[in-house]
């Protein structure tokens, strides 16, 4: 609950209730995007030069680019600011998929580490959809 009182014909804010806050770092889709780079640049680590830079460079900035946008959607105050930016990361969920796919097909990545990725972009997916949901219904309330 934030509670605004007027000081100097402005609004200030004097209290927030954090009983509800859920910080960042405690967010599933955040938690389980930062396993996604983690997993990501392993995998970039191990590329050659030539993969690096044709489809490694994007793979890392996609994958990194999930996390980093519900980061900064998480920083915003209005809900559609905050949505924004979540879509923003699915999309970049979407990229990333397509390079795993285009790596497995590649046989860059056997079917194990294929299935490791594609599992957690599934995951991730739905949480995202899930904190979509739950911010533009945060709004309504």
């Amino acid at each position: 609950m934030i509670i605004l009182e007027l000081f100097n014909n402005c609004f200030v804010i004097v209290m927030i209730n954090m009983s509800n806050y859920i910080k960042l770092e405690d967010l599933q889709a955040y938690i389980l995007s930062r396993k996604l780079s983690t997993m990501s640049w392993s995998l970039y680590n191990q590329l050659s030069y030539s993969i690096r830079i044709t489809m490694g460079d994007q793979f890392i900035r996609s994958t990194d680019s999930v996390g980093a946008n519900i980061a900064e959607g998480y920083g915003r105050w209005h809900y559609l600011d905050k949505a924004k930016f979540y879509y923003h990361s699915r999309g970049s969920l979407y990229e990333t998929r397509h390079w795993a796919e285009l790596f497995h097909e590649r046989k860059i990545l056997t079917d194990q580490q294929f299935q490791e990725f594609f599992v957690l972009i599934i995951d991730i997916g739905k949480k995202l959809n899930n904190l979509i949901s739950q911010t533009k219904k945060n709004c309504s309330n």
